[in-house]
């Protein structure tokens, strides 16, 4: 979505007064700013509705995988009959563990649907926590594989960590998934959609924020430095808004942001945005960016 000329040329100097005060603050301080990377939009598919409009996620094991969607025509008949009705943006391990996140419309629980490299399906189920939401925005996988970030919808101040099911050893489609630890987020993040792992200690995460009151924009591009990689101690996260993802379509209302994947073998980050009204049906996109 296109801005007028001067507030394009606002927004240029407010960015530039925004990053001469971090430079200045940063040598005042003697600690470094955490560097921000920038992605540039290079392409873009068609999203379908009804099996590509929540999440998305590239598949490494078995090699030439196809990436793997989701979308509500993407739950199995005897999962959403249990009451599982929603489900989030998934992810894949680097060994082949395909996750899915679920939530149902109440009750006091969530669920995670692993698909093993053999092509099993488990499930595992975590009781929430003392004050932890019951819904399951998305998962994503820690590069080393034995821990999964998952995150809650609404306005947040962290993301919550757990052992990976079906790779950690620690896990059993058996018993309680348990939550391990927390990321402590210094800046709040409002309905975060999906994260996916560049680095050990780097996510990109998408935002549907509606407002734009947290960071001067609505539906950004979050990246997430992490103080360390997560495990069972709580580790802290650095929050910087990079851009606003691209809001284009024949209709015009409201459009929501979905999830979100980054393949490491070809430096490519994708980001479903599902269009407004009708054109939900027609011109969804899932938006192909690389970094510079």
């Amino acid at each position: 979505m296109r801005m007028p000329a001067r507030q394009r040329c606002h927004a240029v100097l407010a960015g530039l007064v925004t990053l001469t005060t971090a430079a200045v603050l940063s040598v005042a301080t003697g600690t470094p700013a955490s560097a921000a990377d920038t992605w540039n939009e290079v392409g873009s598919d068609r999203a379908d509705p009804l099996t590509e409009s929540q999440g998305l996620t590239s598949v490494e094991v078995p090699a030439g995988s196809p990436n793997h969607y989701t979308g509500i025509g993407t739950i199995p008949t005897g999962v959403s009959s249990r009451g599982w009705n929603h489900i989030g943006d998934p992810d894949a391990s680097y060994n082949g563990y395909y996750i899915e996140p679920y939530q149902s419309d109440s009750g006091g629980s969530k669920m995670f649907r692993v698909q093993a490299p053999g092509g099993a399906w488990s499930e595992y189920v975590h009781a929430l926590s003392a004050g932890e939401a019951l819904n399951n925005s998305f998962v994503t996988v820690t590069p080393n594989g034995s821990w999964m970030v998952s995150g809650e919808y609404g306005t947040m101040n962290r993301l919550l960590v757990f052992p990976t099911p079906g790779v950690n050893p620690a896990t059993s489609p058996a018993a309680n998934l348990p939550q391990a630890s927390t990321i402590n987020l210094d800046h709040a993040v409002r309905d975060v959609q999906g994260c996916d792992f560049v680095t050990a200690t780097r996510l990109l995460c998408s935002s549907d924020d509606p407002a734009g009151t947290l960071f001067g924009m609505t539906k950004p591009l979050l990246q997430i430095d992490l103080s360390g990689e997560p495990n069972s101690s709580d580790v802290s996260g650095h929050v910087t808004a990079l851009r606003q993802l691209p809001l284009r379509s024949s209709c015009s209302g409201t459009f929501e942001a979905e999830g979100i994947d980054y393949d490491r073998r070809t430096g490519t980050l994708r980001v479903i945005v599902v269009s407004p009204g009708f054109c939900v049906l027609t011109d969804s996109k899932t938006y192909r960016f690389t970094r510079s």
